[in-house]
């Protein structure tokens, strides 16, 4: 029971409340006097009779105008408020004491830690932080503090500020540190150079390999370039999010990048999204803007460009030429500032020397070339990005994170995920829906089953002829990988060699899927 007391500014007044509420065995929990004449009394709650009984008696007390009951006192409902507004902020909040302790966490803060609200309070920022020294921050200038920060494989920003209390003395005293974590957004620099080791626009690229570390390292000196560039790789290893992270470390960064893909789509759609087309064109009284027209001043991504058609081909290289187009059944030439981003799973190299791409568009485009290495070529990566991908899917499930089996990264790093990093994803998410314990298996992620790791040349029957035993190694070979590439035309692509020869030994060696 809560009580607010109107009254006038009279010397013994607030004796009087407090002995009433003695007379009736009332006990006072907290008080609060406000300077405009309100006194605010919080107790418990009371029966009816004794209720309007007390409210009577306080009013017939000289000085009191009014009273009546209210459900929070002053304190309360600005603690409340404050609460409720710092579980409804999107990024993570916490109270930090002078001994480094958690005083209080938002709601984001628990999910970012996967918290409940009970185990957070008290637990030292050491043991959530452990590579942030509180007690060296304490002790030197408890300046205001940003530091970039890793938690389960993705990149945050961490803001760390003292807070200070002011008493009637007017000084300040320090009390106690409020600490932001938000995730790092791709905002554009002001700087023409940034360092190769700023994450500006590559925040969720991990990898721990030679080749991923050169790839990156590439990507982020030729992101600020305005020549085209183009990306090879395999299916899957994240040609598209590669474009897109070079545009977001760009000076582009604040205009729009839009993606075309370049696969089977007939040429006059192909046109018309590409460069538009005029009014009354296809029936329609309104003209209509090509991706080049709309990101004007950004970046547009042509994906899969080995299919494009040797009729869009031409158009493409005049843009690419001076930056100046016609839209579909208009004569004027429309001139924008756009760079081109080409991506392709294909050898274009190869492409281009088969006839099957024009060359000069393809010296056009191979100014600039980053090749995305595939998974199975840098198997040291398995474990960094399997950790991103369990933490990125079990926030969207609202699950707690699960351990990983002793053997499961060995036995991922030895598959050969023909569908990179795209595939890896999937069956993380998968593997997460069917997980009935806490423990991650290698059984969950329904990988097809390979022959022993261990059978190599020492299980070859080494009787015959030098023929025969090779054979008998190569029947092997082809075995092995068809079970990871379980079709004659990746298998092939896999191995280098013509999709006739490899369907004829599959034939010969009677080797099947399994």
């Amino acid at each position: 029971m809560r009580l607010e007391v109107f009254c006038e500014d009279r010397l013994g007044l607030t004796r009087e409340l407090l002995d009433i509420l003695a007379s009736k065995n009332i006990d006072l929990r907290g008080i609060e006097i406000d300077i405009s004449g309100i006194i605010y009394l919080n107790c418990p709650d009371i029966d009816f009779e004794t209720f309007s009984e007390l409210m009577a008696e306080i009013r017939r007390i000289s000085g009191v105008k009014d009273v009546r009951k209210i459900q929070f006192m002053p304190m309360e409902r600005h603690n409340t408020e404050l609460i409720s507004l710092l579980n409804n902020l999107p990024d993570a909040v916490l109270s930090i004491d002078l001994k480094g302790s958690v005083d209080m966490a938002n709601h984001s803060a628990l999910s970012l830690f996967n918290k409940e609200s009970g185990d957070m309070n008290g637990v030292h920022i050491s043991a959530l932080l452990p590579s942030f020294n509180f007690q060296r921050w304490i002790e030197g200038s408890k300046s205001r503090l940003r530091e970039e920060i890793v938690l389960d494989g993705l990149d945050y920003l961490m803001e760390m500020m003292p807070v200070y209390i002011t008493g009637e003395s007017k000084e300040s005293t320090f009390a106690s540190a409020m600490m932001i974590i938000r995730p790092r957004v791709s905002a554009v620099t002001t700087e023409t150079q940034l360092s190769l080791h700023n994450n500006l626009g590559f925040e969720h690229f991990v990898g721990v390999s030679n080749r991923h570390k050169a790839l990156i390292t590439q990507a982020k000196k030729l992101a600020m370039l305005d020549q085209p560039l183009l990306i090879e790789g395999d299916t899957g290893t994240g040609k598209e999010m590669l474009a897109r992270a070079c545009h977001n470390r760009s000076d582009r960064a604040d205009y729009p990048f839009l993606v075309l893909s370049c696969a089977s789509m007939p040429d006059d759609v192909a046109e018309t999204e590409l460069f538009g087309h005029a009014p009354g064109s296809f029936n329609h009284e309104q003209g209509h803007k090509g991706i080049f027209e709309q990101a004007n001043g950004g970046t547009v991504l042509l994906d899969e460009i080995g299919e494009m058609s040797p009729h869009l081909q031409i158009k493409l290289l005049r843009f690419l030429q001076d930056g100046t187009f016609r839209r579909v059944g208009e004569e004027h030439e429309i001139h924008v500032d756009v760079r081109v981003i080409a991506s392709t799973r294909y050898k274009l190299a190869e492409l281009a020397e088969s006839g099957k791409f024009r060359e000069d568009l393809f010296y056009r485009l191979n100014v600039l070339t980053l090749t995305i290495p595939p998974l199975r070529e840098r198997p040291s990566d398995v474990q960094p990005l399997l950790e991103l991908f369990i933490a990125k899917h079990t926030a969207k499930l609202s699950m707690v994170k699960p351990k990983l089996d002793e053997g499961l990264l060995d036995q991922l790093a030895l598959y050969q995920w023909p569908g990179n990093m795209r595939q890896l994803d999937n069956m993380v998410l998968r593997a997460l829906t069917e997980l009935q314990d806490d423990v991650l298996t290698v059984e969950l992620f329904h990988l097809p089953q390979l022959e022993n790791s261990n059978a190599g040349v020492t299980s070859i029957n080494l009787d015959g002829s030098l023929d025969d035993i090779m054979k008998e190694y190569e029947a092997q070979v082809l075995d092995r990988l068809y079970q990871s590439f379980p079709s004659s035309r990746k298998l092939a692509k896999r191995l280098d060699v013509s999709h006739t020869s490899v369907a004829n030994k599959l034939r010969d060696y009677g080797i099947k899927k399994r």
